[in-house]
């Protein structure tokens, strides 16, 4: 039985955790706040902070004490939304104290909540399609994410996926989340495990290579992101950074990969240095050294053996475009030389290597990191989704093509994520971002209203 209308599901996102909080109305429509000594109160501004165990509020300059248990409530009738420090929020914004710091929690429509999840995962000048893929892939995700317990849902940050409230909603973002209206992907009856990176750099990962279960639907398959501004990069370590980063080895002087996964990224590695040797797991390599991928080569330079040059990639204010996952990477870059790939077509031979072990070694040489893509690899490339919208794939292409063997349904209520395995805590990414602009049929895709 689809879901009753009216009954649009609910996001809890937590969206700060600090020891105050400032919250204002937009203009002359007062906030409606309910927990306050005196019953409801309707203040253009109000102000929470949290000493230890003294709670006290700011209620339009008149201080009061709180009950340290106190559990504050706050929305409007505006639809420009609630304000909290420099971001403006739609829904109801609830505030509790827990460990220390005032927590808050901002309810609100799932739909809703993808008008911004999408304009804060991609810039709003993608092609539509390309939104749209985004829209039920963050959909699929964040509905999976509910009935878990605790006080929210998701958070607001790459540790779930990107949401910066109204400031990120475009017509573009709600038009790509009202076409795709209830959307979501399934595998075997169930809602699966949508995640999502920047630019994978050539070939996607399987799940098993990152994580500990393989899904079906998560295999590695090839990529179309070479227009990517990330696809393929350079960095470069001195002795000294590295003697930071890896405080156990005293530095390093050799790197000997062990084991490479299928698509060619590093699974384990050796590190060797004046002090000894350490076994890192590719990802943890890649968070040691700052890493955008570890689908990487490792070489030993002298210091006047530097790499070339790298372009520096322009950048956007947070405001204006959306999440880190794709590192503020717009989406104006120049595209690639020459002609576009067909459409899903096998891209050009990777850059790494693909046997299993590799050896580098030089005392006291820089490090030159070769690498490819951004983000762990597993899902959709946003960089990709892009790349195939703009060879003319619609979202539904597009989102079997990274997520092999799913449907795109309606979501209804036996989907319950409550039952689905937890996924990754980052689909990033972030870690971090198709086609005749085609919509769903409302009348056959709106199970909730």
């Amino acid at each position: 039985m689809a879901l009753a209308r009216g009954r649009e599901p609910q996001m809890r996102v937590l969206l700060l955790e600090n020891n105050q909080v400032s919250l204002r109305s937009d203009g002359a429509q007062p906030l409606r706040v309910q927990g306050l000594p005196g019953g409801e109160r309707r203040p253009q501004r109000l102000q929470l902070s949290l000493q230890g165990t003294r709670l006290s509020a700011t209620v339009d300059g008149r201080s009061m004490l709180l009950a340290s248990s106190a559990l504050v409530t706050v929305q409007n009738d505006d639809p420009r939304g609630i304000w909290l420090g420099s971001r403006r929020y739609r829904g109801v914004l609830r505030i509790s104290g827990r460990g220390g710091n005032l927590r808050v929690v901002n309810s609100l429509g799932v739909e809703t909540y993808l008008d911004s999840v999408v304009g804060s995962e991609m810039p709003h000048r993608w092609p539509l399609a390309a939104l749209q893929a985004q829209a039920v892939a963050a959909r699929t995700y964040a509905l999976k994410q509910r009935s878990r317990g605790g006080a929210w849902d998701v958070k607001a940050t790459v540790a779930s996926q990107m949401y910066r409230g109204v400031e990120s909603e475009t017509p573009s973002t709600r038009k790509a989340v009202a076409s795709t209206r209830s959307l979501v992907l399934v595998h075997g009856g169930r809602l699966i495990d949508a995640v999502f990176h920047s630019s994978s750099g050539g070939v996607t990962e399987a799940s098993g290579m990152v994580w500990r279960r393989q899904f079906p639907y998560l295999v590695s398959v090839p990529d179309h992101d070479q227009h990517s501004p990330v696809h393929r990069w350079e960095q470069l370590f001195d002795p000294a950074g590295l003697r930071q980063r890896l405080p156990e080895t005293g530095g390093l002087q050799a790197v000997e990969v062990l084991s490479r996964s299928g698509s060619g990224r590093v699974r384990q590695a050796r590190v060797r240095g004046p002090g000894g040797s350490l076994v890192l797991s590719g990802g943890e390599l890649r968070k040691r050294l700052g890493l955008k991928s570890t689908l990487v080569n490792f070489e030993m330079v002298t210091g006047r053996q530097r790499p070339p040059v790298v372009p520096p990639v322009r950048r956007v204010k947070a405001t204006a475009r959306g999440g880190p996952r794709i590192d503020r990477i717009t989406a104006s870059v120049a595209r690639q030389r020459g002609g576009r790939p067909p459409l899903l077509a096998a891209p050009p031979p990777l850059l790494v290597s693909k046997t299993s072990v590799r050896r580098w070694s030089a005392g006291g040489l820089q490090l030159l990191v070769k690498g490819q893509g951004y983000g762990h690899g597993v899902g959709m490339s946003q960089w990709g989704a892009h790349g195939l919208a703009e060879q003319g794939a619609d979202f539904r292409s597009i989102l079997q093509h990274y997520y092999r063997g799913a449907e795109v349904i309606p979501y209804r209520p036996h989907h319950d994520p409550s039952l689905a395995l937890k996924p990754p805590t980052k689909p990033l990414w972030r870690d971090m971002p198709i086609s005749p602009f085609g919509t769903v049929s409302l009348s056959s895709a709106t199970p909730f209203q």
